[in-house]
């Protein structure tokens, strides 16, 4: 993997196999760079590694991933707030066993909550942990109250990027507000819908050139995930496409960055505890 600062290359952590639970955000500057597609496929491919992976649909205004994998939901994390259902009441068992929290249109946002509902939340989230190995969080696209929320309490953050202008121009606002507003300086970019490796690490490299001349941040490339007529087919079906179609290239890419994940070290603040990450929605 490569950073901003050492773009000819590096090798990765190996992070101790004793591990405090892994929370990620998964971003991106603008709509349609297939954000909720890389979350999704990363939970499987990290579940078909034998983690337990809990996927939380953290777009409240425009909830998608039952769509996506064609599952039918009773309740949402709304009737967790309002008190109608406990949280192992809402979570949905996806693919591979990863465990689906999902939203629905309309949720209050997580920072206009009352008091006692973040604590109800919190206290929620602390009892379904115990045997959690990595929490992947689906924020919404662009960068409102709620994403810059998200992204601050996770403990990594891929930021999904295509070769367009527009993904680019969008990804670098993303980065800039993030910093600015909320003191992240460290993302790790994932190049999507590419053709090549080359065209992957040029993309990269344009994004670096502006935040690496106008920002004090670090970039880290993680891969790339090409171009693939399987991944359309696997929407179709409404499935992912690691699981329907696992021998082919996009799948086999996100094997590769689920295999990267594993080795990234993580934040020992979490303390064991995916309340850690509800804790620093509402610090």
């Amino acid at each position: 993997m490569l950073t901003s600062k050492e773009y000819q290359g590096g090798a990765a952590s190996i992070a101790d196999k004793k591990k405090p639970v892994r929370v990620i955000a998964v971003t991106g500057g603008k709509g349609g760079v297939g954000k909720t597609n890389v979350s999704v496929n990363l939970a499987v491919s990290l579940a078909k590694m034998n983690q337990n992976v809990m996927l939380l649909d953290a777009d409240l205004a425009l909830a998608n991933i039952d769509v996506l994998l064609g599952i039918q939901i009773k309740k949402d994390i709304s009737h967790v707030l309002s008190g109608e259902a406990d949280l192992d009441d809402i979570i949905i068992k996806g693919p591979a066993g990863i465990k689906i929290i999902p939203a629905s249109s309309g949720v209050q946002q997580l920072t206009k909550l009352s008091q006692l509902e973040l604590s109800g939340l919190v206290n929620a989230f602390s009892e379904v942990d115990k045997d959690l190995d990595v929490l992947i969080v689906d924020t919404a696209a662009g960068i409102g109250d709620d994403v810059l929320t998200f992204a601050r309490a996770s403990q990594e953050m891929i930021l999904v990027v295509c070769d367009e202008p527009t993904s680019i121009t969008d990804a670098y606002a993303s980065i800039k507000a993030f910093s600015r507003d909320n003191q992240i300086n460290h993302y790790k970019i994932l190049v999507n819908m590419v053709r090549s490796s080359r065209d992957a690490r040029e993309t990269y490299a344009k994004l670096i050139r502006a935040t690496d001349r106008f920002l004090d941040v670090t970039l880290e490339y993680v891969g790339y995930l090409p171009f693939d007529d399987h991944l359309k087919k696997a929407v179709q079906k409404q499935k992912s496409v690691v699981d329907v179609y696992p021998g082919c290239d996009v799948s086999k890419s996100f094997k590769k960055l689920a295999m990267q994940i594993t080795d990234w070290p993580i934040n020992n603040t979490a303390n064991d505890q995916v309340k850690f990450f509800l804790e620093r929605l509402v610090a």
